[in-house]
């Protein structure tokens, strides 16, 4: 049986927020559609009291922000990056183009096309998201896409130099300080000295999530983003200074982050929201990660481990830590999560940070129908199809013919039937079935 001990505010509830955001970025994509670097220039003024000669940065310019950084930092960003491109060429390799005979003569087979250009966005403000430059920028590279161009904001007026070395060092071809909604669109839609790319990725704030959802279409994009959630599955086995720490791990991201602990241990869920308050008390993003937990936080409290994993596939969090006797259960038998975190020794901000895996993963249930971000996000499987023999162009346009019949479509019948009558009497139609089981069965 489900206990709610804390409920917090649901999506459903936040529907107003939602409306107002989406009529602001739609009169901005307008703008910057019309006017193009004029009003990207203009909303950065206003926006991030940025207005440079170019937003590009040269390559003497990186070089020297590079240069200033301490070897600790840029160490850092190098063991961070290898464990990402390393477990991202690792996906890749699993992805094959493969070409298979079907039917005697037929030739079937996709290939797996790198996308030629992507725009990736980095977010700043109060946390410069530096490893949001590795998630995006070197998992694209690893994907083998042509041209990478990069945005990130400035961090009141100056520049963010770690994820600038962040972006240039996993392969980065532009680098542009520009934030929000007009970096993505400058991106996505081009400007008189920005040619467009292809598709858009990375995270950001309100603002930018539904720039994206707004620009689909125009370009690909990686997933609908909302806020960061986290779901922290635990038993008698964890304990409620480990959970609340982690809970609060990821409500600091936002004001309406959500976070939520779902246990069957009822010494937790009692003792949960002491533990919080407590660690607030000295926790320096306090002042967000209060607002999240007090809004959007939640306890859930279950009598059984089978109810632990059908809330938490119902809740189809983003981020999901599983701290249970047996953790890997849940990974044999949950279906909807975007990251899972296994253990105690797990945590999702290794996996945020440096792990391997990527950071950008599915919110607002979106866990349901799709992963996050990763190598094969940049690639497009492109099937194609190849005919080599008379006999079986023939055979194929005597179905094609009758089937397009079926539908009333007399120019793809057309299509057929010229086949038919070009090649020639294809094998006998009542023993095609024969030739194809057999065909089938030498291939087994």
């Amino acid at each position: 049986m489900k206990h709610v001990i804390k409920k917090g505010i649901t999506y459903a509830e936040s529907k107003d927020a939602d409306a107002k955001v989406r009529a602001i970025v739609e009169g901005m994509l307008n703008d910057i559609t019309e006017r193009g670097d004029a009003a990207v220039r203009e909303l950065s003024a206003r926006l991030d009291k940025w207005s440079p000669e170019s937003f590009r940065l040269s390559d003497e310019q990186i070089e020297n922000i590079v240069a200033d950084l301490p070897q600790q930092i840029i160490d850092d960003i190098k063991f961070a990056q290898t464990q990402i491109r390393n477990f991202a060429q690792h996906q890749k390799d699993a992805l094959k183009d493969i070409e298979v005979e079907t039917l005697p003569g037929v030739f079937l087979g996709h290939k797996n096309i790198p996308v030629n250009s992507v725009g990736c966005y980095v977010p700043g403000g109060r946390y410069p998201m530096v490893a949001s430059a590795h998630m995006s920028v070197l998992t694209a590279k690893v994907a083998g896409v042509k041209r990478v161009i990069a945005c990130t904001p400035p961090i009141n007026g100056e520049i963010p130099a770690a994820t600038v070395a962040a972006m240039y060092m996993a392969g980065a071809d532009e680098i542009y300080l520009l934030g929000g909604v007009q970096a993505v669109a400058m991106m996505a839609l081009g400007t008189e000295t920005v040619t467009p790319v292809d598709m858009i990725v990375g995270p950001g704030n309100a603002y930018v999530a539904e720039a994206k959802r707004q620009l689909y279409g125009k370009v690909g994009i990686d997933l609908f983003a909302g806020p960061t959630e986290t779901l922290v599955i635990a038993d008698d086995t964890s304990d409620s200074e480990t959970c609340a720490t982690d809970l609060l791990g990821q409500a600091e991201h936002g004001p309406t982050s959500p976070a939520i602990l779902l246990t069957t241990s009822k010494k937790i869920a009692d003792e949960i929201e002491a533990e919080i308050q407590s660690q607030l008390k000295t926790l320096p993003t306090a002042d967000v990660a209060s607002v999240s937990w007090e809004n959007y936080g939640q306890v859930i409290l279950v009598d059984t481990e089978d109810e632990l994993m059908e809330e938490a596939d119902r809740i189809a969090s983003e981020h999901v830590q599983v701290m249970t006797k047996n953790p890997r259960t849940f990974l044999d038998k949950m279906t909807n999560y975007g990251g899972l975190f296994l253990g105690q020794r797990t945590n999702v901000a290794f996996g945020d940070k440096v792990i391997g895996t990527n950071h950008t993963l599915p919110t607002k249930e979106a866990a349901r129908y799709t992963g996050g971000l990763w190598v094969g996000k940049f690639l497009k499987t492109c099937t194609y199809q190849e005919i080599r023999t008379d006999e079986a162009s023939a055979m194929i346009g005597e179905y094609c013919s009758r089937l397009c019949a079926i539908e009333n479509f007399a120019g793809h019948q057309a299509q057929a039937d010229l086949r038919v009558k070009r090649y020639g009497s294809p094998h006998p139609l009542k023993g095609s079935e024969t030739v194809t089981e057999n065909f089938l069965a030498e291939k087994e």
